[in-house]
């Protein structure tokens, strides 16, 4: 059972600090008068790989032996945990290997490799993608990086977390995408150990909530995921994330795939901010009246990420 402290989260945040950015939390006076609450964006979409999940490979690379470092390091991702660990992996001079399916977008590819890792095609979905990288793992000796169930994941990643309380003391809660829930596990944790009095939600697509799903059944469901939306298209969450959603996660709640994508939309109209579908989970379940507090509450909405895929967009909107 994993259990972070507010010291855990500080020592992470002093190994990751020199590389990453400190994000703004943006005020958004429309997003207000909308809900009746206070809300800021913590606008990850403005962090280096443009989302962060720059922050929990940095925390585990910093802490890894020599040996380790030289063996070098793989991982399964057709998107932002990619190019998180290629990018890690890169400042800290270690072989980094990404496995993908042979349709991944090219765009994708070419934006792991322009961060320096070595691109491995294999299968046609990530399954059997994360199959080759255990196999290189086995035969190779490179570390296996999980994109959200590894405890020095989830502590670099609620770092983000840490800096909300950091800048905005005040805070009452804070609304979080969750798609493995390695973000949520680590922002949950972090927010909590400063007061422990914070309210955290977490958002899902009701076309895939296997985090939901497993809370409601009191252990890890492994569902029929219809999302579209990559950084929530998840089948069986983390077994640490559950494990820390069940303790510190206030509330869950999931709207369609529709109106999240209505929200993508609202948000880069509106704010000036390009978001991905993930990233704009957060904003749709305030916009939809689905986070409960009482009026006037401050409200940290967490923008996890802008690496939009732009073909995915235009399919979306011609629908």
């Amino acid at each position: 059972m994993l259990t972070l402290t507010l010291r855990d989260y500080e020592e992470a945040r002093a190994r990751i600090a020199p590389h990453i950015k400190h994000t703004p939390l943006l005020t958004s006076r429309q997003l207000s008068e909308l809900t009746g609450y206070e809300v800021r964006l913590k606008a990850e979409n403005f962090q280096t790989v443009g989302s962060y999940k720059i922050r929990g490979p940095l925390n585990k690379f910093a802490q890894m032996s020599e040996e380790e470092k030289k063996r070098g390091v793989v991982c399964s991702s057709a998107g932002n945990h990619a190019q998180g660990v290629a990018l890690a992996a890169r400042i800290y001079g270690i072989r980094a290997v990404v496995c993908m399916a042979t349709n991944a977008t090219p765009a994708k590819i070419a934006a792991t490799k322009g961060y320096g890792a070595e691109v491995v095609l294999h299968g046609n979905i990530w399954d059997e993608a994360n199959e080759k990288a255990k196999e290189l793992v086995r035969d190779e000796g490179l570390t296996y990086v999980h994109p959200f169930d590894d405890a020095q994941l989830i502590a670099g990643q609620g770092t983000l977390g840490l800096e909300i309380v950091q800048d905005w003391p005040e805070v009452d809660a804070v609304v979080v995408p969750i798609g493995g829930g390695g973000l949520i596990a680590g922002v949950s944790m972090a927010m909590k150990s400063f007061n422990p009095k914070i309210k955290v939600i977490g958002v899902e697509s009701s076309d895939g909530p296997a985090m939901k799903a497993s809370i409601e059944a009191g252990s890890l469901q492994t569902i029929d995921c219809r999302t579209i939306i990559d950084g929530l298209r998840v089948r069986r969450v983390g077994e640490l994330n559950f494990s820390v959603v069940q303790r510190f996660v206030d509330d869950i709640v999931t709207l369609p795939d529709r109106q999240i994508f209505d929200a993508m939309l609202w948000v880069m109209e509106r704010c000036k901010l390009v978001v991905e579908g993930a990233a704009a989970a957060p904003v749709a379940a305030l916009m939809q009246g689905l986070v409960k507090l009482p009026e006037g509450s401050r409200v940290a909405a967490v923008i996890s990420g802008g690496n939009l895929n732009l073909d995915q967009l235009r399919a979306l909107s011609w629908n």
